[in-house]
């Protein structure tokens, strides 16, 4: 399809931190592509990539004027959160300012989407002004062929793709370079009365093509640092253990849960630090307290119908 400018009111910006996405890098530059309303500019920044990354980016670049690669300096390692927020701000540093932007999306280069995905989000946006970020649900294949649903929440955007109205994103601060940034953002807009969302609907299904659960103790490692995460954003001991216990029911069963419960336990055990904003964490642990009660659905109700008197008219 030719590179036809977008709408002056639907002017989005893409940045994707990556590391040796060979594998599955040209499956998302090629869905990014084909999209039926495409990003003004798409900035990608190689964080440091051993593998054919370098040179499957410069050839689509080389294609297309609104693909940009911002090269990184190699770190030695792949590194989870931090490292990928860092890599993210290195391509929005690159890039012009955000307001001549109307939306923003941090988008990971695994994925494949389809051909009106973000066309969607956007036409979902402008149907709702509290709406401040959002996205679909990712599915991953089994070695099988079969659908396995990744099981995220309806009150949050995915991290592999962050799609926000840039003045939510402005107004949140951006993201914090730590673990769990994918859900800080989230309730940080909910806090400053933005909603967030993300919908398991077939025609903004993603696809996650990096291999989920081949090994098991990969899978141990990342449930003990979720554990921390969730340790480091503040979330309430008592919810954080009925999600354990939950958790031990999906698979690694029990294992998985455990080593979530490890990983929180032992941070605080260590007197870790956590996230500054102490008056988010309050916001956090009252939400969640009342989904214990009430079910999350019904306290998110509750939760962004209180905070809705902080987006007055005009909004955003």
């Amino acid at each position: 399809m030719p590179d036809t400018a977008p709408p002056a009111s639907r002017r989005y910006l893409v940045v994707s931190p990556c590391r040796n996405e060979a594998a599955y890098l040209r499956r998302t530059l090629d869905a990014v592509v084909a999209q039926t309303e495409r990003p003004a500019l798409w900035i990608v920044v190689d964080d440091g990539s051993t593998d054919e990354t370098p040179a499957i980016l410069a050839n689509y670049a080389a294609r297309h004027e609104w693909i940009r690669v911002v090269p990184k300096p190699d770190r030695g390692h792949r590194a989870v959160g931090p490292g990928v927020i860092e890599a993210f701000e290195a391509g929005l540093a690159a890039a012009p300012p955000l307001d001549g932007f109307d939306y923003l999306c941090k988008l990971d280069l695994d994925l494949d989407l389809p051909r009106a995905y973000f066309a969607t989000l956007m036409d979902r946006l402008e149907a709702d002004p509290r709406l401040g970020t959002c996205s679909g649900k990712p599915w991953y294949r089994t070695t099988s062929g079969a659908w396995i649903s990744e099981k995220c929440g309806d009150e949050a955007s995915v991290g592999m793709t962050k799609f926000y109205r840039v003045a939510c994103f402005q107004e949140i601060g951006g993201f914090v370079r730590e673990v769990n940034w994918d859900s800080i953002d989230c309730h940080k807009a909910r806090q400053l009365g933005w909603t967030a969302r993300s919908w398991d609907d077939p025609e903004i299904r993603i696809e996650h093509l990096r291999p989920m659960g081949s090994s098991q103790s990969g899978i141990v490692s990342g449930r003990r640092r979720a554990g921390y995460a969730q340790y480091y954003m503040g979330t309430d001991p008592l919810y954080f253990t009925a999600t354990a216990l939950y958790r031990m029911t999906r698979p690694p069963y029990v294992i998985g849960g455990l080593a979530m419960l490890w990983g929180y336990g032992e941070s605080w055990l260590a007197g870790k630090p956590r996230q500054q904003d102490t008056a988010l964490i309050a916001f956090i642990r009252r939400y969640q307290r009342r989904a214990l009660r009430v079910g999350k659905r019904r306290a998110l109700e509750e939760v962004e119908a209180r905070q809705a008197g902080l987006r007055g008219p005009g909004t955003p």
